[in-house]
């Protein structure tokens, strides 16, 4: 406990508190300072409760400081049972409850100012159902929980990112070295520029190079409309081919079946539709509504340890075994085993657990058929996109196979064409380094001959000036094959340009027809989308009213069979009356003696008689102990007094006993002493 006081006061003597606190002055301080100072370093965590104390009531005080306790997750030391105790201190300031919260407080300020931040938007609001039913309320609580999903997803990214090690250094460094990247670009487009310059006619060759760098982005994006063109056209041909084939399926199913078989069809979904709707889908919505309350339930909840934990599933499994119990006792008792209605009731129980199981089995199979028609779709057009045509089949499939023979054939012999000249590459390169050797050794030699004649560097000389000369004549000749360039570069982009032009011609005019054939299929669709739409609502009203016819008709039956099985019960309950008044009256005007004592009213008349002579009995009995009260509690109290006096007697001999004891012994010592 001293050391936990010592911790309180060492970090209150601290940023950002500076108390200058010590044992002594801490331990004297108040329930009102307490509180004041447990309400400041709940401030600091939580910048809304830094209030003075003194301008509130105690219990919105109390009310306040467990709210934000309760977010923090303190759990009070204890057990569940001392809870109204930790309130109770909380409220008057005592000091066995405040210092152990403020120590769990200043342990982990940091941690809890965080998150008392992210309870600030986090902490759901509870709407109750019935306002959830106002479409206006609805959608505000929709947005609500889109906006703190947003949240939590900005919080994750912005803790990763304080987290990923990137420093104000690094990028720093990143940016200088940005500039003078920029820096050496722009003196490079300046050297460039000077050397254009001399070239006669560069605007003119500037501006053509400007206006084929045109050309090429509105051929890229040309290249690029096309592509989209196409994939909205194969799309358009997909849509248009499962429209066909619904058609065609609608048309089967039109011509080869008669109206009976189609409103058994009909019928047949509306059930699975209506057992959907109003048995499994409320069932499951109801489960995942009451998970979901008790993990939010378990969510708000304060940290339970592992202790905590094994006495909840101790108490659950009680509970359940009372629960299996009391089911066992009830079933004994209102089921028989020669019922049978418990047997009707395991058949009704086994039928509907077949029934949600084949639902669930038809729900699996469509979801799966749905997802392979969907593989199957995009298989096709990734081998449309990749191929530009249809999968191949048959002899086109061989022809492809041979030519991807012939193709591995000859990469097969380009290999060993590389690997050859590889090996020769290599054979050259120590040929050359071998040269380089042997010059270099010449070089030195001759360097010692110069040093020996007194020219040394001659050699060298000589060698620039030829170095020279020779780069003089390449930069003459580049300077006169530059210029060719430029004029045979202008030619050949002028005609690039026209030869773009030609072939993009017939391209532009196969988009358009493709727009229009588009657009007549989009019509087509259209149309055939309005057809299916009308067909679709005059079969829709049709199962409203069957539906409709339906459930009035189950309810009618419902309602009549509850009736039936409520007259039938009264019936048998008038009978079983019945039955027992005639035998009563037969017992009752019997003339045998024997068989009239077997009367119910003979019983009740006979245990009204023993009664009554039971309670005379009771009241002389009574009467009896009223009179002897007085004189038997004297003598208790007599009897009280004896015994007092005879355990003092016996303290007084016991007493007696011990001091002759003692004499003795005195006596035994001083004729010891005189022998001595």
């Amino acid at each position: 406990m001293s050391d936990q006081i010592q911790f309180i006061v060492e970090k209150l003597n601290q940023e950002p508190f500076r108390k200058n606190y010590n044992l002594i002055t801490f331990d004297s301080l108040e329930s009102v300072q307490l509180l004041q100072l447990l309400n400041d370093v709940l401030g600091e965590i939580d910048s809304k409760h830094a209030v003075d104390i003194r301008e509130e009531l105690p219990e919105q005080t109390a009310k306040r400081m467990l709210s934000l306790l309760g977010i923090l997750k303190y759990k009070p030391p204890g057990n569940i049972s001392d809870l109204s105790t930790f309130r109770q201190g909380l409220v008057t300031g005592s000091k066995p409850v405040i210092h152990p919260v403020l120590h769990w407080l200043l342990q982990r300020t940091n941690e809890l100012k965080k998150r008392a931040y992210l309870a600030r938007f986090l902490v759901k609001l509870e709407v109750p159902a019935e306002f959830l039913q106002d479409d206006t309320v609805a959608d505000i609580n929709k947005q609500y929980e889109e906006l703190m999903e947003a949240f939590k997803n900005l919080h994750k990214e912005c803790e990763q990112l304080k987290t990923s090690g990137l420093s104000t250094a690094e990028i720093r460094r990143d940016i200088s070295a940005m500039e003078e990247e920029k820096d050496q670009l722009i003196k490079r487009v300046e050297r460039l520029k000077k050397r254009v310059e001399t070239v006669q006619n560069h605007q003119r060759m500037l501006e053509i190079a400007r206006q084929l760098r045109l050309e090429k982005e509105r051929e890229e994006s040309l290249a690029q409309q096309k592509h989209e063109q196409k994939n909205q056209l194969f799309h358009a041909e997909q849509r248009l081919q499962r429209a066909q084939l619904q058609l065609k399926e609608m048309h089967h199913a039109v011509v080869d079946s008669k109206p009976e078989s189609l409103m058994k069809k009909l019928e047949e979904e509306i059930n699975f539709n209506s057992y959907l709707v109003t048995e499994k889908i409320p069932r499951e919505l109801e489960s995942k509504k009451n998970s979901v309350y008790l993990l939010q339930k378990v969510v708000a909840e304060p940290a339970m340890s592992q202790s905590d934990l094994n006495g909840v599933e101790m108490k659950i499994n009680e509970v359940n075994a009372e629960m299996n119990q009391l089911i066992e006792k009830r079933m004994m008792k209102y089921e028989p085993i020669n019922s049978k209605f418990s047997m009707y009731r395991q058949q009704a129980s086994i039928i509907s657990r077949k029934k949600e199981a084949k639902a669930e089995e038809l729900q699996a199979a469509k979801e799966e058929m749905s997802s392979a028609e969907r593989q199957m779709l995009q298989k096709t057009s990734q081998a449309q996109e990749l191929e530009g045509a249809d999968v191949l089949k048959g002899d086109e499939f061989k022809h492809y196979v041979n030519k991807l023979r012939s193709k591995n054939t000859f990469y097969k012999k380009k290999r060993l064409e590389i690997a050859e000249i590889t090996a020769e590459y290599g054979i050259l390169q120590r040929t050359e380094e071998l040269l380089k050797q042997h010059h270099e050794a010449l070089q030195q030699q001759l360097q010692a001959v110069e040093e020996k004649k007194g020219i040394s560097g001659y050699s060298y000389t000589q060698e620039e000036l030829e170095r020279v000369s020779a780069v003089k004549s390449e930069m003459d000749e580049m300077k006169g094959r530059t210029l060719d360039n430029m004029s045979e570069m202008v030619k050949k982009l002028n005609a690039m340009v026209a030869e773009k032009k030609a072939s993009l011609a017939p391209v532009i005019k196969e988009l358009r027809q493709l727009r229009q054939k588009c657009q007549e299929l989009t019509q087509e669709c259209d149309e055939k989308k309005i057809q299916y739409d009308s067909c679709a609502a005059g079969l829709e009203s049709n199962r409203s009213a069957l539906e409709q016819e339906v459930k009035a008709l189950l309810e009618e039956h419902v309602q009549e069979e509850s009736n039936y099985h409520y007259i039938n019960c009264v019936k048998r309950n008038l009978e079983v009356q019945l039955q027992r008044a005639k035998e009563e009256m037969k017992v009752y005007v019997s003339p045998d003696p024997q068989e009239r004592r077997k009367a119910i009213r003979e019983q009740y008349t006979r245990i009204i008689l023993e009664q009554e002579n039971l309670g005379k009995k009771l009241r002389e009995k009574q009467k009896v102990v009223r009179e002897n009260h007085g004189p038997n509690m004297k003598q208790i109290k007599m009897w009280q007094d004896f015994e007092q006096l005879m355990q003092c007697k016996r303290e007084c001999f016991l007493k007696q006993q011990n001091q002759t004891a003692i004499g003795q012994v005195i006596q035994e010592g001083g004729k010891d002493r005189l022998v001595l």
